[in-house]
């Protein structure tokens, strides 16, 4: 959530902020209406509690009718303290209810538009020329199929529409991919952590995920606990309600967990393979950084997703994700994309998020600094999402015989095998 001081001393920005996003301007006049009332109410209940301690050293004092009308004013009283206190936590919970509709202030510098509208930031690699290779190339699915690595039929047989399994090869890709990266994080001094998959509805919210994104979030009714769509969630909760001494900063975690995701909003895109599926594993970058440095962070998570993708030979870009396709939480997005050859186009395989004070804020995390305690910054980003990896490895890495070259990088956590051979039939 937002700082209500900065609502209140600058709504405009606010205002400008929701605009960007394609939200709701109107909201930002509720909450301060809301926040007013909060405030006066609140002013009231300590004015006429004042007032009634007051009264009460007088009645101890008085006598006859003096006595007699001061008790009277004494129950007056206190049915207006009951009322005022009721009114200042309904106008408490209506400011709450408000702030978090709120989604976070759009950085300045973030492209204004929908999905189309990002910049383009980077480009890195060349495009494979498969025609000049002398063989048109095969889609993820067929390749994985001739490797014996996917099988679709059975994980729709078994679970439903874009679930899958990964057999064989596949599945020895997958793991060398999250070891590979896990070994990348750590290397970087991030701390290795498998987190839980289920979790409880204040982390679900104090990140961001019961806004917008309600929708593709899988809950469980009888337990009152979230599937999580990313090990963000668990990762931001882990230091919920509490305050981090400002010397142990920066704290940087790499979180291995499934993912699940209803995918809504996504009826008929992507329905071939295994791109855009309900269940997926992914390797996430996580920081907690003084908000000073939150700028800084943010370009060393790109780094560190960017060192990524070379290492796995993919040709990708880097985009400036434009203001209306920011998740709530944050208040700026780079993503990298990687080329899929036969869709002719770049597609997000990593993403990392400044999503400043806001999870922070919702989550209750501080920083202690100098005696102080403020809000700190929280930071995501992507390193693997496995699925969508495999898909870019297995296109731009095959060869004429249904074969995939395997990246260097991987090779040690595949037993030094350099190519993935097809299976006999």
């Amino acid at each position: 959530m937002i700082d209500l001081r900065l609502l209140r001393e600058d709504p405009d920005r606010v205002r400008a902020s929701q605009r960007a996003r394609g939200e709701d301007v109107a909201l930002v006049d509720s909450l301060l209406s809301a926040d007013e009332r909060r405030r006066s109410s609140g002013v009231r209940f300590d004015e006429l509690r004042n007032e009634q301690k007051g009264l009460g050293k007088l009645i101890g004092k008085a006598t006859g009718d003096e006595k007699a009308e001061l008790l009277k004013r004494a129950s007056q009283l206190a049915a207006d303290v009951k009322a005022a206190d009721a009114e200042r936590d309904a106008a408490d919970a209506e400011t709450q209810e408000l702030l978090q509709k709120l989604g976070n202030l759009v950085h300045p510098d973030v492209p204004v538009g929908g999905e189309e509208d990002f910049v383009t930031l980077e480009t890195h690699g060349t495009h494979r020329d498969f025609a000049a290779e002398g063989f048109e190339p095969r889609d993820h699915l067929e390749l994985g199929q001739l490797l014996g690595a996917i099988d679709v039929e059975r994980g729709a047989k078994v679970s439903g529409s874009r679930f899958y399994f990964l057999t064989g090869v596949g599945a020895l890709l997958e793991l060398a991919l999250v070891n590979a990266a896990i070994a990348q994080a750590t290397a970087a001094g991030f701390t290795p952590m498998l987190t839980p998959a289920l979790v409880r509805p204040q982390s679900m919210a104090g990140t961001g995920f019961l806004g917008q994104a309600a929708q593709d979030v899988y809950h469980l009714d009888k337990d009152d606990l979230y599937l999580v769509g990313t090990s963000e969630v668990p990762l931001a909760a882990y230091h919920m309600d509490e305050i981090i001494e400002a010397e142990r900063l920066p704290l940087r975690y790499a979180g291995f967990s499934p993912c699940f995701r209803r995918e809504a909003g996504s009826h008929g895109k992507d329905t071939r393979g295994i791109f855009r599926v309900h269940q997926f594993d992914k390797v996430e970058m996580f920081s907690y950084v003084l908000p000073e440095d939150a700028r800084a962070e943010h370009q060393r998570l790109l780094e560190w997703e960017k060192q990524w993708l070379t290492s796995l030979e993919l040709p990708f870009r880097v985009i400036d994700v434009a203001s209306a396709d920011l998740g709530a939480s944050a208040a700026r997005k780079f993503d990298c994309e990687a080329w899929i050859p036969t869709q002719g186009k770049y597609r997000e395989l990593t993403s990392t998020s400044d999503c400043t004070e806001f999870q922070s804020r919702r989550l209750s995390i501080r920083v202690r600094e100098d005696k102080k305690v403020r809000p700190l910054a929280t930071l995501n980003g992507t390193l693997c999402a496995v699925p969508r990896t495999i898909v870019a490895i297995l296109e731009n890495h095959q060869q004429a015989d249904g074969s995939v070259r395997v990246p260097e990088v991987l090779r040690p956590y595949l037993g030094g095998r350099e190519v993935l051979e097809p299976v006999a039939k």
